[in-house]
């Protein structure tokens, strides 16, 4: 007994975690600084953090209630109708759902490279396939209608990720404006802003009531720091209103992940305190790193530092844990999260060392 065949399938690859290169390397995990996975470095807000403790005797109920309170919830800061917030497990959640909802057996999607690994493994979990348009590091990853049409062939999706990981470039209004237009009847534009609160473009959510060809994904991952509990959401046109019912996935959200959130919401002081600290980080690493790096408007920077592996590996024996961005097709970049003050001084101080030491590829 086998699996179908899943070689087309390529694993998604995380940063690499705290306690895996401590274990590796014979290191304290309290003497390393990771900033590898874009994650929020002052946790979640404290207001979570209590709702968390206080939703824990209520686990054996399914999150019916606060499933609903949080649709709700997003509806109303969205100016949405509740029918048009699919809340799920992470955004990769709401990617599953959106691939139920579109794809039929050897549909195809459009998918940026490089990008995030699982737009083209949901979709071939649903028996369709991936094809992609390119965000070119010649072009310092610019982001344009013109080059997503130039690749498009009337795919059913066509995933827009703004901003942009790894190098965390946006796409402009106007040029979204200008896909919503241009691609045909049948294809839906899924834009991803995972980064989305760490940008200064606004959210292609109030479009959705121009367009009924967009959908929009968020998450609570990054900026309100509760990537341990998977929780995200897809907003999407008012006309699909009974879809939602018909492609998730039972009681997917947990609840003390709905009731994390909902606390989290309560909470701007503490997503403004993350974006504010995530821009700092940001300028800093673009001036005092002694290498190439791309303007980014997430919570993290692209740099070029030549043999990518060699120098994370070596950054890493160093304490400071960041993403090579091989898996990526970038072999020569190295991806750097946001961390809090003294992480991301540190960061720097390790990087600047290293490169200057290890041989060029």
């Amino acid at each position: 007994m086998q699996p179908r065949d899943l070689s087309a399938h390529a694993p998604y690859v995380p940063g690499r975690g705290t306690e895996e290169v401590a274990r590796e390397l014979g290191l304290d995990p309290e003497e390393l600084t990771k900033l590898s996975s874009n994650e929020n470095p002052h946790g979640p807000s404290p207001k979570a953090v209590a709702a968390i403790e206080d939703a824990a005797p209520t686990v054996s109920v399914y999150p019916k209630t606060a499933h609903t309170d949080l649709t709700e919830r997003l509806a109303d800061k969205w100016n949405l109708d509740p029918e048009q917030v699919w809340v799920s497990p992470g955004a990769d959640g709401s990617i599953d759902y959106l691939s139920r909802a579109m794809l039929e057996p050897s549909d195809t999607i459009l998918e940026p490279s490089p990008g995030f690994s699982y737009y083209s493994m949901s979709a071939r979990y649903h028996h369709g396939d991936a094809v992609q348009y390119e965000v070119s590091k010649a072009d310092d990853f610019e982001q344009t209608a013109e080059a997503v049409l130039d690749a498009y062939d009337g795919e059913r999706m066509v995933y827009l990720t703004t901003p942009h990981n790894p190098s965390g470039s946006v796409l402009p209004r106007d040029e979204l404006v200008e896909l919503a237009e241009s691609v045909e009847d049948h294809t839906l534009l899924v834009v991803d802003e995972a980064y989305g609160e760490f940008a200064d473009e606004p959210s292609a959510i109030d479009l959705l009531s121009e367009y009924d060809n967009l959908a929009v994904l968020r998450t609570f991952s990054k900026a309100y720091g509760l990537a341990g509990l998977r929780i995200g959401y897809a907003c999407v046109p008012e006309a699909w209103a009974d879809a939602y019912a018909r492609v998730n996935t039972p009681f997917a959200a947990s609840e003390v992940a709905c009731r994390a959130a909902l606390a989290a919401l309560d909470d701007p002081d503490h997503v403004e305190k993350s974006v504010e600290s995530a821009k700092w980080a940001r300028e800093y690493l673009c001036d005092e790193l002694d290498v190439p790096t791309w303007e980014s408007a997430g919570n993290f920077v692209l740099a070029e530092v030549g043999d990518a592996t060699a120098v994370s590996e070596a950054a890493q024996r160093e304490g400071v844990i960041v993403r090579d961005c091989g898996s990526f097709g970038l072999p020569e970049c190295i991806r750097i999260s946001c961390g809090t003050e003294a992480q991301t001084k540190r960061a720097v101080d390790v990087l600047n060392r290293v490169v200057s030491e290890v041989p060029t590829a």
